[in-house]
């Protein structure tokens, strides 16, 4: 049994009032670490070290600060098998992904944003010799970053690495599901030297702790990714406080697929796009909407393959899905596959729990596909956040991007045409932050990533991000006659 500890004003320490949250291994279903049950007091204590850091750190040179970052980065990447493991037991995926995937994001990340640092720059406007303007972005002060579980340390990362590079000091509160990789990193930060203060990384449940940093008086941005539903409560208490605040929440998105794809690529990439860590990311495609002359061919292709991907341990080479992260996201899932089918859906393949020999008690799901839906019913609005994707046939360029526009959300979408204008026409028009087209999950740290409705608000990602944790002020200065 491993024990979880808080990380606060450049130590380890046990909550203030000694309560411990189970931490599941979702291949086997059981305990097997225990994380803080922090509370106010927990998150206050952070809040006066990061306080109290902040003057002496956002009066660090740039050059300081990309140093530290760059710290991290190395130490994450000299560290890769040990945190892959260890992403991989708390969340479920399978190690190769973690490995691959995860760990070496997140290093990236902090490389990322310790260069960027290096480039930002402001700007200057000249009235025609009357006056220069020009702009200088200041730190915040202390800021709160709070991640999900889905991406544990990749996304812990990237909310945290462009907040320290700007200046800021940082409370980050990841998620009490998958706790393990933040600790280490609180290790990794101490071994490296970070100052006392500048990082604070408090665990426990969301009511206890986010609640508390979103409300906060001293806490001058937030950072959000997770749900829609926890993105409106933080919403409603910092927008009274006149607190910045960017919240990157859920995703139903769209995957449009023309007759004249390359379609080899698009059937490969489609099968990641849907069940990808298990399904678990945001950006997956799960409404697949699939022209009607090439419908029955790619429904025959894509449940053979969907047929074909091996659900087992996580730690197995071959293994494609994983388990599912909770018992509650589990049942969840199963839930909306149940509601699927009275819905009218039909179940092409999966739409099963799995017993593996040796973890019957792990959470696994088959891939599932589903057809035979309305878009209108609960099955293609809501967000499953699971291996689970519906197949829509559609006619027409106008019929797809109508019934693509159709929903809440507004995150990401995917276009399969080798047509560039009818690419170019979808893509300004459909209702979604991020469009790849003819590729998926293709990121550039430089560009802006977020949604539009309820998907979020803001944008992170290259000099945004290093925007939203600065101050914008413009400074007019006269010349003189």
């Amino acid at each position: 049994m491993q024990t979880i500890l808080n990380y606060s004003n450049g130590v380890l320490k046990e909550p203030n009032v000694g309560k411990e949250l189970d931490v599941y291994n979702p291949a086997n279903g059981r305990v097997y670490a225990k994380v803080p049950d922090s509370n106010a007091s927990d998150i206050e204590d952070a809040i006066i070290a990061a306080k109290n850091a902040y003057p002496k750190w956002s009066s660090t040179s740039i050059e300081e600060r990309h140093d530290y970052l760059m710290k991290i980065s190395k130490a994450i990447e000299n560290d890769l098998d040990n945190l892959a493991m260890a992403e991989s037991i708390d969340n479920g995926k399978p190690l190769w992904l973690a490995k691959a995937v995860d760990i070496p994001r997140a290093a990236s990340n902090m490389r990322f944003f310790a260069t960027a640092i290096m480039q930002f720059s402001s700007e200057s406007h000249e009235m025609n010799g009357q006056a220069i303007n020009y702009t200088l972005r200041k730190s915040l002060g202390p800021v709160a970053c709070i991640s999900p579980w889905n991406l544990p340390l990749y996304l812990f990362t990237w909310k945290i690495a462009p907040a320290l590079a700007a200046g800021n000091t940082v409370v980050a509160k990841p998620s009490e599901v998958t706790p393990m990789t933040a600790y280490l990193l609180s290790k990794i930060c101490i071994d490296i030297g970070l100052p006392a203060g500048v990082l604070n990384i408090i665990h426990g449940q969301g009511e206890n702790t986010g609640a508390v940093l979103s409300g906060h008086k001293d806490i001058k941005a937030i950072s959000f990714t997770g749900s829609t539903k926890v993105g409106a409560t933080i919403a409603s208490k910092a927008a009274p406080l006149f607190k910045k605040y960017s919240l990157e929440m859920g995703g139903k998105n769209p995957n449009i697929i023309f007759a004249d794809c390359d379609y080899n690529k698009m059937l490969e990439t489609t099968m990641r796009s849907s069940f990808a860590n298990q399904g678990q990311i945001c950006l997956c495609g799960s409404k697949i909407f699939v022209e009607k002359s090439i419908y029955q061919k790619f429904k025959k292709d894509f449940v053979t393959k969907a047929k074909a991907l091996k659900v087992g341990h996580p730690l197995e080479k071959d293994t494609k899905v994983g388990a599912i992260v909770s018992k509650a996201h589990f049942n969840k899932i199963n839930y909306h596959i149940n509601l699927a089918k009275e819905e009218g859906g039909t179940i092409l393949c999966g739409g099963e729990t799995v017993k593996l020999e040796g973890y019957k008690e792990g959470w696994y799901i088959q891939p599932t596909v589903i057809e035979g839906l309305s878009i209108a019913c609960s099955t293609n609005q809501e967000e499953i956040f699971g291996p689970v994707v519906t197949l829509i046939p559609f006619e027409s360029e106008e019929e797809v991007l109508k019934m693509a526009n159709d929903t809440n959300y507004g995150l990401a979408a995917t276009i399969w045409t080798q047509d560039i204008s009818r690419a170019h026409r979808i893509a300004a028009n459909i209702e979604a932050g991020i469009v790849w087209v003819n590729t998926w999950l293709l990121r550039d740290l430089r560009t802006p990533f977020g949604g539009m409705k309820n998907s979020g608000v803001g944008r992170e990602g290259g000099f945004e991000a290093l925007k939203f944790f600065t101050e914008t002020k413009n400074v007019c200065i006269a010349y003189s006659k």
